[in-house]
């Protein structure tokens, strides 16, 4: 069944116009979703009785949301190339039926890690590297966050199908509507009603529930080109299959942050404490800040190409590739100069900890070197998303996270201490987003080529 919503056809007009139209709705979007921990983390690290522990006890639970976001990749984003490939074929039958499977996939999922978080959290979080001290304030933050599992898996994994239909504005508000609840909860339960960190964990998962309300509401109204439909909220085997293949490389490039999480959190514990357990907390915070424009663009170029790849326009597919290159290594570069130059003013966002802030601002000029190849890896990767090259996509996952970072973390502290762990990172950026966009450039274009 051809889809009649010509709006939404990615095949004119300029590729970059159309990538841009899809990624400044999607990175505002991302910006405010951001803000959902961002602001936790800001308004936690300036609370004066918790003297940085309660920062720390968040970063401890950090592993534990990773997870929960990495199955939601594997079952929701998993499934978003499949449909836009469909839908660029025209067969919006199976479009549809891609999206019910995936709905259904996520709602099982939730229910699932809800159960298992209550029921494992105390060693988990002490195997993530929680002290005495701060697993009082992990295991606070992490009780009430998983009340919003269900609305955090159904909200993020179902938006990704908003905006492969061609509506990134709702999509944008998605997530706008949540986190601005976020920002406005958060001092009130914090500090107002002194809940403190609970209060921070009971604030996001209303704004969870209050975007997931949101979402459903336009994937089962009339707007989109294809919504939900019961008759398809069910599982079947072959496209539960193929969601699982796609989705694999969502998942384990997830899931290998949350391995990677546990490994610094436990090996900072051993060589630092919980002072830089804190302050790796502040570094991821500010990584995810740096990342997020770039990251919007290659999210906002995944339905524009995958369309163009599904309907055999491999010259827009090129363009789009191209596009994301040069304007993620430009981005890139400015975000590590200003890094390099301002390391202080980001670091001291998080914390009015004058150790915390001295020790982190050397740590960030060496965790963020090399910063800019993660424009590489984030080009390559994309593509083979795009393209359901669900192969290359998982290996290159492995590669950078599991197979360089990991074993990084606990080797060089061995030589240059607790310096050695903030080392692994921009090692991993360098080789692992080099060999990434290298294997990308030869596979595809060769592929795209004989097209």
């Amino acid at each position: 069944m051809k889809s009649n919503a010509k709006t939404k056809d990615f095949t004119s007009g300029p590729v970059w116009k159309r990538i841009i139209a899809q990624a400044i709705p999607l990175t505002i979007a991302q910006l405010v979703h951001l803000l959902y921990n961002v602001v936790d983390r800001i308004y936690i690290g300036h609370m004066e009785e918790a003297n940085g522990l309660a920062l720390t006890g968040v970063g401890l639970a950090f592993p534990v949301v990773t997870l929960i976001m990495a199955f939601t990749a594997l079952f929701g984003n998993g499934g978003v190339p499949l449909f836009s490939i469909s839908r660029g074929e025209g067969d919006d039958e199976k479009a549809s039926k891609i999206l019910g499977n995936s709905f259904c996939l996520l709602l099982i999922s939730s229910v699932v890690l809800t159960a298992l978080g209550y029921l494992f959290s105390k060693p988990i979080l002490f195997a993530f590297g929680a002290s005495d001290e701060s697993f009082v304030y992990a295991k606070e933050y992490l009780d009430v966050y998983l009340l919003g599992t269900l609305f955090s898996m159904l909200s993020t994994g179902m938006n990704g199908y908003i905006n492969a239909q061609g509506f990134p504005k709702i999509g944008m508000m998605s997530i706008i509507i949540g986190a601005l609840t976020n920002i406005i909860l958060d001092p009130i339960f914090i500090f107002t009603l002194d809940m403190g960190i609970s209060g921070a964990a009971l604030a996001t998962v209303i704004s969870q529930a209050l975007s997931c309300v949101w979402v459903m509401s336009f994937l089962l109204g009339k707007r989109p080109p294809i919504t939900l439909k019961p008759k398809n909220v069910r599982l079947n085997g072959n496209t539960t299959k193929d969601i699982f293949k796609l989705g694999s490389a969502n998942f384990i490039m997830q899931g290998t942050n949350c391995l990677v999480q546990v490994a610094c959190n436990s090996t900072l514990q051993g060589y630092g404490g919980d002072l830089y357990v804190g302050i790796m907390t502040v570094a991821n915070s500010i990584r995810d800040i740096f990342t997020l424009p770039v990251n919007g663009i290659v999210n906002g170029s995944q339905p524009v190409i995958s369309f163009n790849y599904g309907a055999k326009k491999y010259d827009r597919v090129k363009s789009g590739i191209r596009f994301n290159t040069a304007v993620g290594t430009v981005y890139t570069l400015i975000a590590w100069i200003l890094i390099l130059v301002l390391p202080k003013l980001w670091f001291s966002i998080f914390s009015d900890d004058a150790q915390m802030i001295e020790t982190g601002s050397e740590v960030l000029r060496v965790y963020f070197f090399g910063f800019v190849f993660m424009a590489l890896q984030f080009a390559g990767q994309s593509t083979f998303q795009a393209l359901g090259d669900a192969k290359h996509a998982i290996f290159f996952s492995l590669l950078r996270k599991a197979i360089i970072v990991v074993p990084l973390t606990l080797i060089l502290p061995m030589f240059f201490g607790v310096m050695g762990v903030f080392l692994a990172e921009p090692i991993s950026n360098v080789v692992g987003g080099l060999a990434c966009y290298l294997t990308m450039r030869y596979t595809v274009y060769r592929r795209l080529n004989k097209g």
